[in-house]
């Protein structure tokens, strides 16, 4: 049994990761192309109840659906002269059958390229905005030179709104929107621990007067970034031509903001952040199946299989999502295998229980209880709430201890060597590059960026790169 499980603790982070993707049935690597993966029923149906999530939120906003072909033009692709920096990381179709196109396209890295040559089209007066689109449930394409299920890919799911504004207040506005969206979705849903950071001037969004991030930490103390927003200001209008007449009957730029939550990262996060060393532990808002059933069937015995299904009929009525198993196989390995998969709730009926008239209940974090069926209507949603509360103070612990303080880079790289994880430090400036890369050079972290939408304050602390009165506490760590 324990070959078929996961055979090592998450202690060893990165073969347990891949064994967990594998066994719980998430996605196969085994497609033949590097960095395309091939996504399996368990690993999607929580994708989709992320989305799902996702376009809740948006929709409540008033964005709109879209949705724009897999291609961008090259001209596209390049008009904005930073955004172009994506050029190195862009795949290409150049090629159809034996002959040459006559004019290559991407596929596309990110939407800017592709939707705002048509905003440009379709956008004429101030009374058309905000303008508040989105898409969803696509895939994006990235070359990509190392790969990982759910970290890094060369295509992965994407989500990304993409709005339009008349004034600058309004694109600040929505970039709070986002911030919100991400605490309601990763953090309210998922479950997730995370602190949203204004990036340094140096690692901006290409092309983005700000950028604005979610990052979570992994067990290996590495962040993920969950989610980014971006404050387009008026460069991308500039570039692809996007004007409106505004009250005065003159011509303007629109500002413009858009956000891309990392599906992947968040599925990552999902399995890195809750999952034990026994497999995944799902979030019941995304879990495929809140409940599983697993009758304890005995020979002769006409009890259980008429109780169980009428527990599945109730259960079913009452909103969860249930499944009764069934399969020819033991107990123990039905147990198993729903266990590895994360299911938040497992029941457990033999002959006794029926005669008895009472179950087992077996949260995946907690004990088991058996409970008589008089409370149970009750006792099943208590016992779902247990778990979900433990879920997130267990997440919230672990995160919480991965944060430190260092007052010297000597300091830092002690930090990040022993512990891992964010570390709090004083800098002079955020718009200096040469801030991080002397923080890159001797401990191999990066600047996260300061804290959105409050900054720490600085009190009287030096910067540990110039040794300058810092006027910043950024937060560095370690990256996937």
């Amino acid at each position: 049994m324990k070959t078929q499980g996961i055979t090592v603790s998450k202690k060893d982070f990165s073969e347990w990761y891949s064994q967990v993707c594998l066994k719980a049935d998430l996605a196969d690597v085994r497609f033949g192309i590097q960095g395309f993966i091939v996504h399996k029923p368990w690993g999607y149906r929580i994708i989709r109840h992320i989305y799902e999530y996702l376009e809740r939120e948006v929709e409540l906003q008033g964005h709109e659906p879209i949705l724009f072909p897999r291609a961008v033009k090259e001209s596209h692709l390049n008009a904005e002269a930073e955004h172009a920096g994506f050029t190195p990381e862009v795949m290409w179709v150049s090629q159809a059958g034996d002959s040459d196109l006559e004019e290559r396209f991407a596929l596309p890295p990110t939407g800017e390229a592709q939707i705002y040559p048509m905003f440009s089209l379709w956008l004429r007066s101030h009374n058309e905005l905000p303008y508040k689109v989105y898409q969803s449930r696509i895939s994006t394409f990235r070359y990509e030179m190392s790969t990982r299920p759910f970290l890094r890919g060369r295509e992965f799911c994407f989500f990304e709104t993409h709005n339009a504004y008349a004034y600058h207040s309004e694109a600040l506005e929505q970039i709070e929107q986002d911030f919100r969206t991400c605490e309601k979705v990763m953090g309210d849903v998922c479950r997730i621990p995370f602190k949203y950071f204004k990036r340094p001037e140096w690692d901006k969004f290409l092309g983005a007067d700000a950028t604005y991030c979610a990052d979570g930490l992994m067990p290996d103390g590495k962040r993920t970034q969950l989610a980014s927003t971006h404050d387009l200001g008026q460069r991308f209008a500039e570039a692809y031509d996007i004007k409106v007449k505004n009250a005065e009957g003159n011509m303007q730029l629109v500002y413009q903001t858009c956000f891309g939550p990392g599906i992947w990262r968040i599925m990552a996060s999902i399995i890195g952040v809750h999952g034990d060393d026994n497999g995944l532990c799902l979030p019941v808002a995304i879990a495929p199946l809140h409940i599983v059933i697993v009758p304890i069937l005995k020979k002769g015995d006409e009890t259980v299989l008429p109780f169980v299904k009428n527990l599945e009929k109730v259960l079913r009525e009452n909103g969860y999502r249930v499944k009764l198993d069934l399969r020819n196989r033991s107990p123990g390995n039905k147990f198993h295998e729903w266990e590895l998969k994360g299911v938040p709730l497992r029941i457990e009926v033999g002959p006794r229980d029926v005669g008895n008239k009472e179950v087992v209940l077996a949260p995946r974090i907690g004990d088991k209880e058996t409970v008589c069926m008089d409370l149970f209507d009750d006792r099943v949603p208590a016992v779902l709430n247990e778990y979900e509360l433990r879920l997130s103070e267990r997440a919230e612990g672990q995160f919480n201890d991965c944060v430190r303080e260092a007052s010297s880079l000597d300091e830092l790289n002690t930090i990040l060597q022993e512990h891992r994880g964010f570390v709090k430090v004083p800098v002079s400036s955020i718009e200096e590059e040469m801030i991080e890369d002397k923080i890159k050079d001797k401990t191999g972290a990066r600047v996260c960026g300061t804290l959105y939408p409050e900054p720490e304050p600085v009190t009287g602390q030096d910067c540990i790169v110039t040794g300058e009165k810092a006027k910043h506490i950024v937060y560095v760590c370690k990256s996937h």
